[in-house]
């Protein structure tokens, strides 16, 4: 009997314990109703991020888009590592769009046959500035068409990703320097 109910006791124990440990669920992250895919492509300055591993100390970090006849997307990473004279730093991905419909929901492939989550989540009507989003709300990028923003413009964007669920005091400005 004794045993019988440690057991028990030990089991809903478990039990809360995981309980206490699952993600709050998250509303879907929303994503723009369209993407004109040709008009997206180009170059695209990364103003801040919550930066993966490869982006720690990035300088200077530009996300360039082709629209591949197949229907992919060809990109090109670049940055500099750690300073505006860093080590240059190229990495190629290649977009899949997966949400055909709206051209806003990506799989992002820097090793196949890996794939990752992209989500266009806010898009500037004059397609000038752009959030890229991931649903499990770990990382996000500010770009633009152009090496700076606006403090007012910054300061809307963030408040974008605040309302979609993260932690906008993880988010980094990626220094932008370039000669006129």
């Amino acid at each position: 009997m004794f045993y019988k109910q440690i057991v028990t006791t030990l089991t809903c124990l478990g039990l809360l314990m995981l309980g206490a440990c699952q993600n709050i669920a998250m509303k879907p992250l929303p994503t723009v109703p369209h993407v004109d895919l040709p008009r997206f492509m180009g170059d695209w300055y990364v103003i801040a991020n919550i930066p993966t591993f490869i982006e720690k100390g990035a300088h200077n970090a530009i996300e360039s888009y082709r629209l591949d006849t197949d229907g992919t997307i060809a990109v090109t990473f670049t940055f500099r590592a750690d300073a505006f004279d860093g080590k240059p730093k190229h990495y190629t991905p290649r977009g899949f769009v997966r949400d055909t419909k709206s051209n806003a929901i990506w799989d992002m492939q820097f090793i196949w046959p890996l794939k990752t989550d992209y989500r266009i989540s806010y898009l500037a009507p004059d397609y000038s500035q752009t959030i890229i989003s991931r649903e499990k709300r770990d990382y996000v990028w500010v770009m633009a068409r152009t090496p700076s923003i606006s403090d007012t413009d910054y300061q809307q964007l963030l408040n974008t990703i605040r309302e979609q669920g993260y932690d906008v005091t993880r988010v980094q400005k990626v220094p932008q320097q370039w000669k006129k």
